[in-house]
């Protein structure tokens, strides 16, 4: 206490120069300024602002539901019986619903998903999940010791890194990711204090990956770090491509010869729409090219209940499959989990209907196929339209959308546009991207948020929007560029 019980200027103990310095290089450009913008402009239109347009639409992210894609109903009739078991009395719920909700029902604490699960997720998602593996993969065994339930596939997937982080100085990690890449990837290395080695998918072709590549950016990064890891997503994220059986086991090999971990983010394996394509899962390919890759390479694959026809991120489901991971390692990785208590059990519940949807037979199914094949139709219409229509601009060009959920078209931006931009401290795509939210209210992702061959500029979209919103904000983009690059000529 001091003269007058004035107490001391007492300075702030969590400071900008006092926090974790790792977060301050942290990330996520799919959330990111331009996003921030894009709601407060919905705030000033709602507060009666004028603006150009009349709404903001928002194209920078992979929430299918927040598009307008309607719940799949035998999923939510599910959730809604497990969610309230007094509605397992009434008439008006299918038989099969009720029967699915009274075996999650019955794994749950107390009979409740509100209560805790075991850590590694509820045992009978994990059998259904197991099962689900070996159907995908033509029977393929799968060990429900080997799956573990998530918070979406993001946390897995830091969760995986955590493990595989390390060392410092030369010693220190590093993790080979795809450039483009999706943010998390980069986010959670930043956050971890791991290098990010870059390997470039190849535009001219399709965003296809090179094995070469590969070689070359691991030699590089030998000098500098300890390579133990490589992250792959497919179908890809920004980019839309879906990789050839034949890239799978390219990248295998790559992986067995340079002794890495491989990661496989598979999230969007339902979303494959390009002719001529199929979606191959890392598990299984590896297990065909026998036991001389199936026993000793390491491998973790994710998937998720947010993309695909199911589009329910809110519900933040999801699951790791590992693969000959060390039997004192897994022990680590369950006792990790355990400091999380248990995933959220809505989303086990959720993703137990994912990989146990209805059968030929019961009551859900002709409803169930009719709803999940117009999704998934709708979204490959969608994604021909977009990789048409963009074609279509001047200055503009983008590749086939193979798979996924978003195009990530290249665009010319004029030299004094770029001038303009960097004297702002902006990068020009993200300039771009915010002179377009300003004048229509659209809202795009810059590419240099997701990482880019220096020197070319892109944009991701998502395809989600309804097909009659597309078209508008297509035309909206075209009106743009074209009055864009006549002003900075």
């Amino acid at each position: 206490m001091t003269e007058n019980c004035v107490t001391p200027h007492r300075g702030k103990v969590l400071t900008m120069d006092t926090m974790n310095p790792n977060i301050k290089r942290v990330e996520y450009a799919v959330r990111g300024p331009i996003v921030q913008r894009a709601v407060e402009l919905e705030r000033e239109l709602r507060e009666g602002a004028k603006k150009p347009f009349s709404e903001v639409i928002k194209a920078n992210i992979g929430d299918a539901h927040a598009m307008g894609q309607k719940p799949i109903t035998f999923l939510r009739q599910v959730l809604a019986l497990c969610s309230y078991p007094d509605l397992l009395n009434e008439d008006h719920f299918p038989d099969d619903a009720k029967l699915r909700a009274r075996r999650i029902l019955q794994a749950c604490g107390g009979g409740s998903i509100g209560a805790y699960s075991m850590s590694q997720g509820l045992e009978c998602v994990r059998q259904d999940v197991a099962r689900y593996i070996e159907r995908r993969d033509g029977g393929i065994r799968s060990d429900p010791s080997n799956i573990y339930l998530s918070t979406g596939a993001s946390d897995a997937i830091v969760t995986m890194l955590k493990l595989l982080v390390s060392g410092e100085g030369s010693t220190r990690t590093g993790v080979m990711i795809s450039i483009p890449q999706y943010p998390l990837y980069s986010a959670a290395l930043a956050e971890l204090g791991a290098v990010q080695i870059n390997y470039y998918l190849n535009e001219e072709q399709c965003w296809s990956l090179d094995v070469s590549e590969l070689r070359q950016a691991l030699t590089a990064a030998r000098k500098h770090c300890r390579p133990r890891a490589l992250c792959i997503i497919n179908p890809g994220n920004p980019t839309g491509q879906v990789q050839s059986k034949k890239c799978i086991e390219d990248v295998i090999r790559f992986a067995a010869e340079e002794r890495l971990f491989l990661m496989a983010d598979e999230v969007y394996q339902d979303n494959i729409y390009a002719e001529g394509c199929k979606f191959h899962s890392f598990k299984k390919v590896l297990f065909e090219m026998g036991p001389e890759f199936s026993n000793t390479v390491e491998l973790a694959s994710f998937h998720s209940t947010s993309k695909c026809y199911m589009g329910e991120c809110g519900f933040r489901g999801g699951y790791m499959e590992v693969i000959n991971l060390d039997p004192a390692v897994k022990a680590q990785l369950l006792k990790l989990v355990s400091v999380r208590l248990c995933p959220p059990v809505p989303g086990q519940a959720l993703m137990d209907l994912v990989v146990n949807p209805p059968q030929e037979g019961e009551p859900s199914h002709p409803q169930f196929i009719k709803e999940r094949t117009a999704v998934l139709s709708s979204l490959a219409e969608r994604a021909r339209l977009v990789e048409q229509l963009l074609n279509s601009i001047p200055g503009i060009s983008c590749n086939p959308v193979q798979g996924a959920m978003y195009s990530f078209p290249r665009i010319n931006i004029p030299e004094r546009a770029i001038k303009e931009a960097q004297a702002m401290g902006q990068a020009p795509d993200m300039f771009y991207c915010l002179r377009l939210l300003e004048e229509t209210g659209i809202c795009l992702v810059p590419g240099s948020g997701f990482g880019q061959k220096d020197g070319t500029y892109h944009f991701r979209m998502t395809i989600l929007p309804p097909t009659e919103k597309l078209e508008v904000l297509l035309s909206k983009l075209k009106e743009f560029h074209q009055r864009f690059t006549r002003e900075y000529s």
